[in-house]
C-alpha cells in the first residue's frame, strides 16, 4: 500500500492498533487448523483435538443433526459426525465460530446493519460454493469457497467500528455517486476493506488462499496464480449477491466492467448465473443454520 497522507495514516494506525489488540484464535481452533492442514489427517486425528473441547464437540454434533443436513437418524458419535461432515466442513465450522465470536457483538456494527451484513456474507459463501461445483471443483474443497465467501468482507467490520463517522461518509459518498463502496473507502480513508481484511487474516495466520481472497476479492487478478480462481469466484459471487439483494454490506452498486471481466475469466455466462438463483435462495436458508450454530458456539 502506498504512503498515506497524515490524517489518513492516523486512521490506518487506529485500525492496526484495534486488530493488534484482537485476541488470537483459541488453542483448540489453532490445533484444528494445524491438524486439518496435514495431508494424511484422519477423522480420528481430528476427534482427538475436538473431543477435548466440550463446546466445539457439542456444536459439531448440533450441526450434523440440524436441518442443514436433514438426516433421518440422530448422530451421537463425534467421530461419525466428523466422517459424515468431512474434515474441511469441521475445520470451517471451527474457524467460522472463532471469527464470529470476535465480530458478532452489536457494538461491532456502528454503520452497517449486522443481520443484513451476515445475510450478504452467507449468500456470497453459498453462491461461491455453487459456482465452484459448476466449475468442477472437487466436493472436498467446496467448503473452502463457502468460508472464503462468508469472510470476504471482514475488513469492513473494524472500519465501521473504529471509524464510524468516517465510514458513514464512505457509505454516503457511495450512495450519492451510485458507485462501488471500495472506491468511496479509498477516497475518504485512503485504503479499502481488502487491505484491512488482509491484516485480520495475517493476525490469525489464515491460509494464503483465504488471506488473498479477503484482500483481492475486488481485484482477483492481483492474487497469486494459485489463489486467483478462488478470489475470482468469490468476486463474482459478491457481485451476484449485491445485484439480487441477498442481504447488504453497504455496496449495492457493483462495477459493470468487473462483471464482464469475471464472467469471461471464469467462462460463465450471465444466463448461468441467473439459473442458479433458486438454488442459491434455498442454500442461503439452509446455511443460516450453519451460521446460527457457529454463533451459538461463539457465544457459549
Amino acid at each position: 500500500m502506498s504512503e498515506l497522507p497524515f490524517g489518513k495514516e492516523q486512521h490506518f494506525r487506529k485500525l492496526q492498533d484495534y486488530i493488534d489488540k484482537m485476541p488470537s484464535l483459541s488453542t483448540t481452533v489453532t490445533k484444528v487448523l494445524e491438524v486439518c492442514n496435514q495431508p494424511n489427517t484422519s477423522p480420528n486425528d481430528l476427534n482427538k483435538v475436538i473431543s477435548l473441547d466440550p463446546v466445539l464437540t457439542g456444536q459439531v454434533l448440533k450441526l450434523i443433526n440440524s436441518a442443514y443436513y436433514s438426516l433421518p437418524n440422530y448422530i451421537a458419535s463425534l467421530t461419525r459426525a466428523i466422517i459424515m461432515l468431512g474434515i474441511n466442513t469441521v475445520k470451517n465450522l471451527a474457524l467460522s465460530t472463532a471469527i464470529l465470536g470476535s465480530f458478532n457483538q452489536e457494538d461491532s456494527f456502528q454503520t452497517l446493519p449486522m443481520d443484513q451484513f451476515w445475510t450478504h456474507s452467507i449468500s456470497v459463501g453459498v453462491t461461491a460454493k455453487i459456482l465452484a461445483a459448476r466449475k468442477g471443483v472437487p466436493a472436498a474443497s467446496r467448503e473452502e469457497y463457502f468460508v472464503a465467501g462468508l469472510l470476504h468482507d471482514l475488513g469492513k467490520i473494524p472500519m465501521n467500528n473504529c471509524l464510524a463517522a468516517e465510514y458513514t461518509q464512505v457509505m454516503e459518498l457511495a450512495a450519492l455517486g451510485q458507485g462501488p463502496l471500495r472506491n468511496a473507502e479509498i477516497t475518504v480513508l485512503g485504503f479499502d476493506h481488502g487491505v484491512v481484511g488482509k491484516l485480520i487474516a495475517e493476525k490469525w495466520q489464515l491460509s494464503a488462499n483465504i488471506t488473498e481472497t479477503l484482500c483481492y476479492h475486488h481485484e482477483p487478478s492481483e492474487a497469486a496464480a494459485d489463489n486467483r480462481g478462488l478470489a475470482a469466484i468469490v468476486a463474482l459471487a459478491n457481485i451476484y449477491a449485491n445485484i439480487f439483494d441477498f442481504g447488504s454490506a453497504g455496496d449495492p452498486y457493483p462495477e459493470g466492467p468487473a462483471v464482464t471481466f469475471l464472467l469471461k475469466a471464469l467462462d460463465i455466462s450471465w444466463q448461468d448465473m441467473s439459473a442458479i438463483r433458486t438454488a442459491v435462495s434455498a442454500e442461503v436458508e439452509k446455511a443460516q443454520i450453519f451460521l446460527k450454530v457457529s454463533k451459538e458456539t461463539a457465544t457459549a
